[in-house]
């Protein structure tokens, strides 16, 4: 099996407003999957109609190889679920509410208490086994939750917000454990606004928005095209800037040519494709600063504290490697170097508020 889920077209309305529409989408099979979306952009539905928990107005899917409309009952055996609120019953001990689950899902008993000891274990859980869970901390809630949602072996693990409110300790916690049930060959499905969460965990991300699946790719995908897009509309500006120029210089006299001339290249130098170094220097010192300021590559330094500066640079693949040989040639010491990429969240917030910058245009 290639893909653990598929939708085919899959859509769901709300009388008139439609929240997931015509949704084609392939998880690949024992990944980890990060499925981002706004509130209200329909990840949650979609979600839904994956599980079983709601219908689709039009389309399908399939999940774990079976279709959603024609064979729910074997979608559900397939997947476990862990919702952002912990939905176990408060006045039943943490082994209760696990053998509930196993016997909700026709495990044999002597499988069921062998499968929970080894996955309480696993959580760091087991200690807690015989108390309520009305009295147990958030982080241990949600591990008991773990464990209810993988005592039938599903293939496929939703996780929704799993590791919200709780301590960074208990987040490593979980996300070692994700790591692990996915290296056993489980496929996971992470709906998270935790960018850091997803950029660690997650080998492609899909972000959804206003119903529709507007980018999917890697992580590193997804930046390396915001990169590109910003390297594009700002070639754009400038090319349209400077036809607004010629067009002006026309009308000019000879002796104004010079000063038109002059606002082209400033244009085009401001324009011109840029991008940041961080470097810290332990031993850095107005020599070494001037040295970098006399590259051709260099726009601009900053120096901060502790010995760091930014340098703003020509983004070629050149730019780098001068910028350091420098560095080396005038005895400086580099402790750390580091480019300023954009964020998965970056990427978030530029995909999910495009049409409306668009329209704004």
């Amino acid at each position: 099996m290639k893909y653990c889920v598929e939708t085919f077209d899959l859509t769901k309305n709300y009388g008139d407003f439609k929240a997931v529409d015509d949704l084609k989408m392939k998880i690949k099979n024992k990944s980890i999957f990060g499925f981002l979306g706004p509130n209200g952009a329909g990840k949650t539905t979609t979600i839904k109609m994956l599980t079983c928990l709601a219908l689709p107005t039009t389309g399908t899917a399939t999940v774990a190889g079976n279709d959603i409309l024609k064979n729910p009952n074997e979608v559900r055996q397939k997947i476990g679920m862990i919702p952002q609120m912990v939905s176990l019953y408060g006045d039943l001990t943490v082994k209760e509410n696990i053998q509930l689950c196993g016997d909700f899902y026709g495990v044999t008993r002597d499988l069921r208490d062998s499968r929970a000891d080894e996955l309480m274990e696993m959580v760091d859980i087991k200690y807690a086994e015989n108390k309520p869970v009305s009295q147990l901390s958030g982080g241990m809630k949600q591990k008991a939750s773990v464990v209810a949602s993988l005592i039938h072996q599903p293939d496929i693990l939703f996780l929704d917000e799993p590791t919200i409110g709780l301590d960074p300790t208990t987040k490593r916690v979980l996300w070692d454990m994700v790591e692990e049930l996915n290296s056993e060959g489980r496929s996971i499905i992470l709906c998270s606004h935790d960018m850091y969460e997803v950029e660690l965990l997650c080998d492609d991300v899909g972000i959804i928005n206003r119903g529709v699946l507007a980018a999917f790719d890697t992580p590193q995908g997804l930046k390396d095209t915001m990169i590109n897009e910003r390297k594009t509309e700002k070639t754009s500006r400038s090319s349209n800037i400077t036809k607004i120029v010629e067009e002006i210089q026309k009308e000019a006299s000879p002796k104004e040519n010079a000063s038109f001339n002059k606002i082209k290249d400033y244009i085009e130098k401001k324009n011109r494709d840029s991008m940041e170094l961080s470097i810290m220097i332990s031993n850095l010192d107005e020599n070494i600063v001037n040295q970098l300021e006399k590259l051709p590559i260099t726009y601009n330094i900053t120096k901060q504290h502790s010995g760091r500066i930014v340098i703003e640079m020509e983004d070629s693949e050149e730019s780098v490697t001068q910028i350091i040989s420098s560095i080396i040639e005038n005895n400086g010491n580099m402790t750390s170097i580091s480019t300023k990429d954009p964020s998965l969240e970056d990427v978030f917030v530029r995909v999910t508020t495009k049409k409306e910058k668009v329209g704004e245009e």
